[in-house]
């Protein structure tokens, strides 16, 4: 999808959807919405043209990628206070199992996994 903030909430509301359809327990779809619109929002503030959100669920174990096509340098926003900057990432760190980010051809990917018990 273009990386656009306004898209940012159709891949909220997607990925909120897709996951009660898969019978997700509550308590972590709405870690993985949140953790979504956190990467969702990155992407679209620096991922200049295009995300993609990759959301696949392997045994209790849900992986949630998003790919910008940024080249992975962070430009400085003029109009966020800088105590409202940065806390996403701390979010995400918070909520996941893992998190892993890379640099790949296409741009940067943010990978992060979320398990529960059988």
């Amino acid at each position: 999808m273009p990386a656009q903030e306004a898209l940012v909430s159709a891949a909220r509301h997607f990925t909120a959807e897709l996951l009660d359809s898969w019978s997700i327990p509550r308590d972590k779809r709405d870690s993985a919405v949140l953790i979504v619109d956190e990467l969702a929002a990155n992407a679209a503030r620096y991922g200049h043209e295009c995300m993609t959100l990759q959301l696949v669920l392997d045994h209790h174990v849900l992986h949630i990628v998003v790919v910008d096509s940024g080249a992975g340098v962070d430009r400085p926003s003029h109009d966020i206070a800088p105590d409202e900057h940065g806390r996403g990432n701390g979010i995400v760190g918070f909520l996941a199992q893992s998190t892993e980010v890379r640099q790949a051809p296409e741009g940067r990917e943010v990978h992060a996994c979320l398990q529960w018990p059988a």
